[in-house]
């Protein structure tokens, strides 16, 4: 199967918001007042975790299906904790990023433990932003240099 390719374009439209198209879609990533915005949407790391839960979701549907377990509901609850220190420039001791990330999965289903346990090891395995968030990745940072004319 070759591979697909996603991508995303953003403007920032204030220090703190940024709107972002994704193919017909705009997403409007913006922090809370107290982080200094307006709280026009979620903030990355909240887009983040919930980026997190609608790729469980749609790998826990599919999984299930293939292995004959029946869903009659679910849902997720994902949390995470930051040291924002690092974010202000205040410390290097923690790291940017969560320190952890916990997933509360409840799913509604007559499934045995073993074979919840070997569907949420399935999910694991083949969810990429489980796997994006679980290992590193290569990341490239180019900077395309716009001069501004006075």
């Amino acid at each position: 199967m070759s591979d697909l390719t996603f991508k995303i374009e953003g403007e920032a439209q204030t220090p703190a918001r940024i709107a972002a198209s994704a193919r017909e879609f705009i997403i409007v990533v913006d922090e809370p007042p107290a982080l200094g915005g307006d709280d026009q949407g979620a903030n990355p790391v909240e887009y983040l975790l919930a980026s997190y839960a609608g790729c469980i979701n749609v790998v826990a549907h599919l999984t299930a299906k293939e292995l004959g377990i029946k869903l009659s509901g679910l849902r997720i609850q994902i949390e995470g904790n930051i040291n924002p220190a690092r974010l202000f420039g205040k410390s290097d001791e923690d790291r940017a990023g969560f320190k952890q990330i916990e997933v509360l999965f409840i799913p509604e289903t007559n499934a045995s433990q073993e074979e919840i346990e070997n569907w949420i090891a399935t999910i694991k395995n083949r969810c990429p932003i489980n796997d994006n968030l679980a290992n590193p990745t290569p990341l490239t940072f180019n900077l395309i240099q716009e001069l501004v004319t006075n």
